[in-house]
């Protein structure tokens, strides 16, 4: 399958985590044997830079589309055109894009999905047309597609697509001893580790021990939060470390707390989970990361520290386990199965 993948920012000109998804699947469906090709801005230099291989071991190109919204906007229908696409996956920021992707769409004869993730940024007066363009939307949470149906997007033009983990690097790292708690997110000023440490407080008595897993321009507060509370001799930031890593501290913990604020998909907690954690959930208006515990035996859903400190001690009396196989539906080929399944679904009705 011929796919186009349109990315007006790539992960070198942002961080923002519904980039990074798109990518991610970008990868996955050039690991399959898909024609994957990304048209993006341009975020190499010199005229030697190369195509953009997403990773060495991929056949991935990328096409400039142009370093500014109206160039772009120009030029990508007739690109698109150009490649014939059998299916277009774009993002949705800027709307300006999006809908010449769609001009791009028709032109092909191709159908735009777009992966909606819930982190962009909008000031932009054809908001409203680029969120009817596509011929579907998939969103990474229920929370997520709450939102969109909010603003007219319904029917059957929505798909949940979760982001997707893989079991063969989970079993491929061995677990080594247990560890008691964990957290694993960017911290910064949603990271809301404030709550947890406050249920740790609660449990100052018991024994325990809690790593934190992640980096961001709030750690030196949350580990001041930490010393403050006197637990700070307990409680171990270990950084932003890599997902190897992260799987050997997930493997080795018997429950994983997430307290964030903003969540369009608990990435991390997925990966906690499907490692054998139990999950504690503070639930957040404005996060999903509720949704992967809700109707779970090994799911905890509170709303403050205090039943934060009780659903920790109330997981203790839960089986340790190094992995889940609840959570294989999260796997990596059983998402791309269903991504994928949409685009036949939709190129068939062309």
């Amino acid at each position: 399958m011929r796919i186009a993948v349109v990315a007006f920012e790539t992960t070198h000109r942002t961080a923002r985590a519904g980039v990074e998804r798109t990518e991610s699947l970008a990868r996955a469906l050039s690991g399959r044997g898909h024609d994957v090709t990304v048209f993006c801005t341009q975020w190499w230099y010199g005229p030697d830079a190369g195509p953009w291989r997403i990773d060495d071991d991929l056949r991935h190109r990328r096409i400039d589309i142009a370093p500014d919204v109206l160039s772009s906007v120009a030029r990508l229908p007739f690109q698109l055109a150009r490649f014939r696409p059998d299916v277009i996956h774009a993002t949705p920021a800027p709307p300006e894009v999006l809908l010449a992707a769609k001009v791009g769409a028709t032109l092909s004869r191709a159908p735009l999905v777009c992966d909606w993730y819930g982190d962009e940024q909008f000031d932009s007066r054809v908001l409203g047309p680029a969120r009817r363009a596509p011929s579907h939307t998939v969103v990474p949470s229920e929370y997520v597609e709450s939102g969109l149906r909010e603003d007219g997007i319904g029917g059957d033009a929505l798909t949940v697509l979760p982001e997707f983990l893989e079991f063969d690097a989970i079993e491929a790292v061995e677990p080594a001893g247990e560890e008691h708690i964990v957290a694993g997110r960017r911290l910064d000023s949603d990271a809301n580790l404030e709550s947890l440490f406050l249920g740790l407080a609660e449990l100052r008595r018991e024994d325990w021990s809690a790593t934190i897993i992640g980096d961001g321009p709030a750690r030196e507060e949350f580990e001041q939060t930490a010393a403050d509370l006197r637990i700070g001799d307990r409680v171990e930031f270990v950084g932003d470390v890599p997902r190897e890593e992260r799987i050997a501290h997930y493997r080795n913990a018997h429950t994983f707390v997430h307290t964030a604020r903003r969540e369009s998909f608990a990435t991390e907690l997925m990966w906690a989970l499907a490692c054998g954690c139990t999950g504690v959930v503070e639930y957040q208006s404005d996060s999903a990361a509720h949704e992967l515990v809700e109707r779970r035996p090994r799911g905890f859903r509170v709303t403050t520290s205090e039943e934060i400190a009780d659903a920790i001690q109330a997981s203790r009396e839960l089986d340790h386990r190094t992995i889940d196989d609840d959570f294989r539906e999260f796997d990596r080929e059983a998402v791309l199965e269903s991504l994928l399944a949409l685009y036949r679904d939709l190129g068939a009705g062309q």
